[in-house]
């Protein structure tokens, strides 16, 4: 694809090859190639009715032990996003189809209940989000976040939301009543307040800046917030840490965290061939940067080191933003989740009385 057919508004220029499917629909040569798979094409959506919405994260190098996603696959278009791959198991691809093509899973709020009510829950804080982001653009019209919220805040449920859209302020009534029993915790991501870059790499997204407004917002109202500068791309983003974690500060933050990109499965070459087309000139420094924290691979699987990388540059981004937040977050901390308030329906229903 040519620099002036960049297709605006999408992170992914392509669609790879889904290695699950054993057929699909391919351009055999340039004078065939067909419209509907490469043009800049609506957005779909597709109704789902899943019969469980928690998952259990098994890895240890995340600190939650739930995670819940009411939507597969997101408008944002985030070209370094690793829930890419998990498209790839709808059967549609993890470029292009990944943006375009939504899954709504509608009874989300209805099963979330059914699965709070087993005997055998054990109380942890859900990630609301943790695979794609649960106020994208469809959230406006669908409400599915926010009626899960009301069903968290009925079971007196701890919950942890990440998102980078200023939709959230939205359902701030609710963040304010699950804040009130200590039960909720908002992440806000920031990965650059250069807003060309945004625009290429984050390109359905609020902007930085916006989204700065959101943590002031959220910590007026006495929401606990954390900044996620996440994830840092070495060579395209990492210089801009200082300035987003003294940003973050002056918005009233509570805490901030990093995370240094992975480019695992088919988000390798979906990102390599954005980062040619989006920034030609130094395309192969950012690449070779992202491989060193690595061991050489842009893809890293193993636990302990894929979060933070390894390596020179690796560290030099460690030491940044360490430094950085003890400069502007001295002595801010996340306060602490009480999962002393949950209750099953039974209890509810004593509540009432």
């Amino acid at each position: 694809m040519k620099a002036d057919e960049f297709l605006k508004g999408r992170g992914a220029q392509y669609n790879p090859a889904n290695p699950y499917l054993k057929q699909e629909y391919v351009a055999a040569h340039i004078e065939g190639l067909d419209e509907a798979m490469l043009c800049n094409s609506k957005t779909e959506f597709f109704a789902e009715h899943p019969k469980k919405i928690i998952n259990k994260i098994d890895s240890p190098d995340l600190g939650l032990a739930y995670s819940m996603n009411p939507y597969q696959g997101c408008e944002h278009g985030c070209i370094y996003c690793y829930a890419r791959n998990t498209h790839q198991y709808w059967g549609y691809g993890a470029g292009l189809d990944f943006e375009r093509k939504i899954i709504v899973k509608e009874n989300a709020p209805e099963v979330l209940a059914r699965q709070l009510e087993n005997q055998k829950w054990q109380v942890m804080p859900i990630m609301l989000a943790g695979n794609t982001d649960c106020y994208q653009p469809i959230e406006a019209k669908k409400k599915l976040t926010r009626r899960i919220l009301e069903v968290l805040l009925q079971y007196r449920h701890p919950v942890s939301i990440i998102t980078k859209n200023a939709l959230i302020l939205r359902d701030l009534d609710l963040l304010q009543e699950l804040n009130k029993l200590d039960l909720v915790h908002v992440n806000i991501s920031i990965t650059t307040l250069n807003e060309e870059l945004r625009q290429k790499m984050e390109p359905r997204t609020a902007t930085g800046a916006r989204r700065l407004q959101v943590v002031k917002q959220l910590t007026d109202a006495a929401i606990p917030v954390n900044v996620m500068v996440a994830p840092i791309i070495p060579g395209l983003n990492d210089s801009e840490i200082p300035a987003i974690i003294r940003s973050a500060a002056e918005a009233g933050a509570s805490s901030a965290a990093y995370t240094i990109v992975r480019l695992n499965g088919n988000i390798g070459p979906i990102f390599e061939d954005w980062i040619r087309q989006a920034f030609p000139d130094r395309a192969d420094k950012v690449l070779s940067q992202i491989a060193d924290c690595h061991g050489g691979q842009l893809n890293d699987s193993r636990f302990g080191t894929r979060m933070r990388g390894e390596g020179k540059f690796a560290e030099a981004i460690n030491r940044l933003f360490s430094m950085s937040r003890r400069k502007y977050m001295a002595g801010r901390s996340m306060k602490p989740y009480n999962y002393n308030h949950f209750c099953t329906r039974a209890g509810i229903q004593m509540n009432l009385f």
